[in-house]
C-alpha cells in the first residue's frame, strides 16, 4: 500500500493526515513544491485505484523516506529512488529527497521519523534508590462472575456437544474415541478449550501477515464460512499499524544500514553454508558473532543457539542435574520448564516477582536438603527473566543478588525481552540498575526481539562457557546459525555500542544529548563496556556513519523508553488495568472475559486506521487474565501511539474495559496527547 498521505512539518501538530487514512493528502507545503508534488499526485492516483486496500501481489508504491542509517550515500539514495518512480509513474524527480538532518514530511512504513527531541527518554534506575512495584489492581466483583459464567457455559455446552456429537457424528471425533485399541490421541482439557473456544478465534491468534514486521505490517485478508475450520483468502492485503511485533529497537527493516551489511553478508558467506569450517561446526563469523555478544554483555565469554527456546531447554540440563535444586518463578517461560524438566534436578517455584517468598523458599530448601535423604543440595540454581514476556514486570536485581550473597546461590536470568530493550546503554537488565553483569553467573537471551534477527545466547564466564559448549545438546545436534542471521546480529550490536575510531570526528562512546536539559542527567556510577573496537568487526562490514558512531543506536533506545512510558502511563490514565513495569516495551491490557477478546482485537483492526493487536488467553495466561499485549517499538512515533490510545479509549468504553483508576484520576484522551511528555516524565520512585 503506498503511504501517500503527509504529516506536517512541525512533530508537535498532531493534527496531521495518517499514512493509513483514506483521505486526498492535504495542500502542499511551499518548500520543495515541485518534489512533493510528484510523490502527491502519484500518490492520490495509486490511492485511487487500490482504495487502501491492494490485491496481491501489491503494486510497486510511493518510494518512502527511510531512516537516518539508509542515507548512506544521498546520490544514490535520489537516483534509485527516481527510477522507483518512473518505473512506476511515469514521473521524475526535479529535486533531490531531504535528508536525515531536515525536517521529515513523509511517514515511512518501516521506522516511523521522529525529530523533536522531547519524544525521547532514558529508561535507568537511580542505584540505591528505592524499587518501583506496580500496586495490584483487581477488576470489579461483576468482572469476574461474569467471566467465570462464561466458561461455564462454555463448558457444559461444549461437553454437551462432545456427548452428543460422539454418539451422531463418529467420524467427525475419531482423536476423542478409541479406536481399534488405540487409545485417544486427544481427551485433555487443553484440546477441549482448543476446539470449543480457541479455533472460534482463530482470526486473533493466526492472523496471516506479509512483509517486513516494522512500524507497519500487511495483513491478509480473508474470511471464513465453517467457525474458522478453513480459511477463504479474498487476495487483498491491508496495510496495518502494528503493535505486536517484537521489534522493540526497529531493526526489523528492508532497507538500512544493517540490510545492507546482511546483503554484503550473502555476498561472501552465502545464505547456508558458513565459509571455511572450524572446529566445532563453526566459522569465523560465529566465532567473532560470540565474541561482540561477550563484549556487548560486560561478560568472560558467549556462545549463540540458533534457537531461542532451544537455548534454554537444552543449555538448562548441562548446568544442573539429579541432586540439584532449581528454584523458578512461577511465571516463568514455557522453555525454561522443558529444560528443568529434561535435566532431572529437583524444582520449586516461587510466588511472582516475590523475592520474600524466594527467600523463605531458600531458607527452608537449604535446611531440609534433598527429600528423603536430606543431604545437602549438590547445586541451587535460581531462575529468573528480567523482563517477563506475558506480564511486562522487571525482576528486583538488587535485592536477588543481596539474596545471593548471603545464601550463594547460583543466579540464572533470562534476558529474552530485557536486552537491547531497557538500560541506558541497551544492555538489559543489570544495566537497567548499573550493576556489573559479571555478578550474574548465566546470561541468557535471544537475538529475535530488539536486534531483528533469530537465536539465543548463553553468556558468563569462560569456564561455564567452555563446560556448556561440550555438555549441551545443541553443540553436537543442534544446526548451526546461518551466516545472515549473524550478520543481523553484528550489524545491529555494533549500532547500539557504537565502533571506536569511526570514520567521524564525531563519533563518541559516551552518552551525550542533544537536548538542552542533557546536562542535568548524570552518567550512573557503573562503567558499562563501552563501544566495540574497530578490529572485532568485518573489513567488509557496510556500516554508516550513523550506525557505526552509535548515535541512531542511542536515538533508538531512547524512543522506545519514551513510547513504553507513554503507553503505559496513558492506558493507566484512561481507567484501563494494565500489567508491567512503564519502562517494559512489553503492556499488558487486562480484557478478562473471552469474548472480549475476539471484538477487541476486530474493532481494532477494523478501523480507519487499522491496527494489528495480539490478545493472550489460557494457556499462557491464566484462565481468567486474558490480556491485550502491546509491543512497543522504537520504529512508532508519538502520533503512533496517539492513536492507539484513542482507539483504545473508543472500544473501551465499548466493551466497558475501563475498570482501572478512578474516574476522578482519569485524564481525557486530548489531555493525555497534550501532555504526553508531562505523563512521561513523572519519576516512579527511582526510575530516571
Amino acid at each position: 500500500m503506498p503511504i501517500g498521505s503527509r504529516m506536517p512539518m512541525n512533530d508537535e501538530d498532531n493534527s496531521s493526515a495518517s499514512s493509513f487514512s483514506k483521505k486526498q493528502p492535504s495542500t502542499l507545503p511551499t518548500s520543495r513544491t515541485a518534489y512533493w508534488s510528484v510523490l502527491s499526485r502519484a500518490g492520490a492516483r495509486t490511492a485511487s485505484r487500490n482504495a487502501f486496500r491492494s490485491p496481491l501481489p501489491s503494486p510497486t508504491s510511493i518510494p518512502a523516506l527511510s531512516f537516518s542509517s539508509s542515507l548512506t550515500d544521498s546520490t544514490t539514495d535520489t537516483l534509485s529512488t527516481q527510477a522507483d518512480v518512473e518505473n512506476s509513474h511515469g514521473l521524475s524527480l526535479p529535486v533531490k529527497p531531504p535528508t536525515s538532518e531536515q525536517v521529515y514530511t513523509t511517514v515511512h512504513t518501516e521506522f516511523g521519523h521522529c525529530s523533536n527531541e522531547e519524544y525521547r527518554r532514558f529508561s535507568s534506575h537511580t542505584p540505591g534508590a528505592p524499587i518501583f512495584h506496580k500496586p495490584d489492581q483487581e477488576p470489579p466483583y461483576y468482572i469476574l462472575l461474569s467471566t467465570y459464567v462464561g466458561y461455564l457455559i462454555l463448558i457444559v455446552l461444549g461437553h454437551i456437544r462432545d456427548f452428543l456429537g460422539k454418539r451422531f457424528h463418529p467420524n467427525s471425533y475419531k482423536d476423542l474415541m478409541p479406536y481399534d485399541g488405540y487409545a485417544p490421541l486427544n481427551s485433555d482439557f487443553d484440546s477441549f478449550y482448543t476446539r470449543r473456544l480457541k479455533r472460534r478465534m482463530e482470526e486473533c491468534f493466526t492472523q496471516p501477515v506479509t512483509g517486513v514486521a516494522g512500524r507497519t505490517i500487511q495483513i491478509l485478508d480473508r474470511y471464513s464460512t465453517d467457525y474458522n475450520s478453513t480459511q477463504t483468502s479474498l487476495h487483498t492485503v491491508t496495510r496495518a499499524l502494528n503493535i505486536s511485533s517484537y521489534n522493540y529497537l526497529g531493526f526489523a527493516q528492508a532497507r538500512g544500514g544493517c540490510a545492507d551489511a546482511v546483503e554484503e553478508g550473502i555476498k561472501l558467506y552465502g545464505i547456508t553454508t558458513c565459509g571455511s569450517r572450524l572446529e566445532g561446526g563453526s566459522s569465523d563469523l560465529h566465532v567473532m558473532t560470540e565474541s561482540l555478544v561477550a563484549k556487548f554483555l560486560g561478560t568472560e565469554d558467549a556462545l549463540v543457539s540458533s534457537m531461542g527456546f532451544a537455548t534454554n531447554s537444552t543449555f538448562i540440563p548441562a548446568l544442573v542435574s539429579k541432586g540439584c535444586l532449581v528454584i523458578s518463578d512461577e511465571l516463568n517461560h514455557a522453555s525454561i520448564r522443558f529444560g528443568v524438566r529434561n535435566s532431572g534436578a529437583q524444582v520449586r517455584m516461587f510466588k511472582h516477582n516475590d523475592t520474600k517468598a524466594l527467600e523463605a523458599l531458600l531458607r527452608e530448601s537449604i535446611s531440609q536438603g534433598q527429600p528423603k535423604s536430606h543431604r545437602p543440595w549438590k547445586k541451587i540454581l535460581v531462575i529468573v527473566e528480567g523482563i517477563f514476556s506475558m506480564e511486562g514486570t522487571m525482576i528486583d536485581l538488587p535485592t536477588i543478588l543481596a539474596l545471593k550473597e548471603k545464601y550463594k546461590f547460583y543466579l540464572f536470568v533470562d534476558e529474552a525481552h530485557s536486552i537491547g530493550g531497557i538500560g541506558r546503554h541497551g544492555r538489559g537488565i543489570a544495566d537497567y540498575y548499573s550493576i556489573d553483569p559479571q555478578k550474574i553467573d548465566v546470561l541468557m537471551g535471544t537475538f529475535t526481539k530488539s536486534f531483528g534477527a533469530s537465536g539465543g545466547y548463553i553468556a558468563g564466564s569462560k569456564a561455564l562457557v567452555d563446560r556448556l559448549r561440550i555438555r549441551s545438546y545443541t553443540g553436537p545436534y543442534a544446526e548451526s546459525m546461518a551466516p545472515p542471521v549473524l550478520t543481523q546480529i553484528v550489524a545491529s550490536i555494533a549500532s547500539i555500542m557504537g565502533v571506536d575510531n569511526p570514520t567521524s570526528p564525531s563519533s563518541d562512546s559516551t552518552l551525550k544529548l542533544s537536548s538542552p536539559s542533557s546536562s542535568l542527567i548524570q552518567e550512573p556510577q557503573y562503567h558499562h563496556p563501552g563501544s566495540v573496537p574497530r578490529s572485532v568487526l568485518p573489513s567488509w562490514l557496510p556500516l554508516p556513519l550513523e550506525l557505526s558512531s552509535g548515535s541512531e543506536g542511542r536515538e533508538r533506545l531512547r524512543r522506545l523508553s519514551f513510547n513504553s512510558y507513554y503507553l503505559h502511563r496513558g492506558l493507566d490514565k484512561l481507567g484501563f488495568i494494565t500489567y508491567g513495569h512503564p519502562c517494559s516495551p512489553i503492556v499488558p491490557l487486562l480484557i478478562f472475559n473471552p469474548g472480549k477478546m475476539m471484538m477487541f482485537h476486530r474493532m481494532m483492526k477494523d478501523r480507519q486506521t487499522p491496527i494489528v493487536t495480539v490478545v493472550v488467553a489460557y494457556p499462557a495466561t491464566p484462565l481468567i487474565t486474558s490480556r491485550v499485549r502491546f509491543c512497543v517499538s522504537a520504529s512508532h512515533t508519538k502520533e503512533d501511539i496517539d492513536c492507539v490510545l484513542k482507539a483504545c479509549d473508543e472500544i473501551g468504553d465499548v466493551l466497558d474495559l475501563k475498570h482501572g483508576a478512578s474516574k476522578k484520576e482519569r485524564w481525557t484522551i486530548d489531555e493525555i496527547c497534550s501532555r504526553a511528555v508531562e505523563l512521561v516524565n513523572i519519576p516512579d520512585h527511582g526510575d530516571i
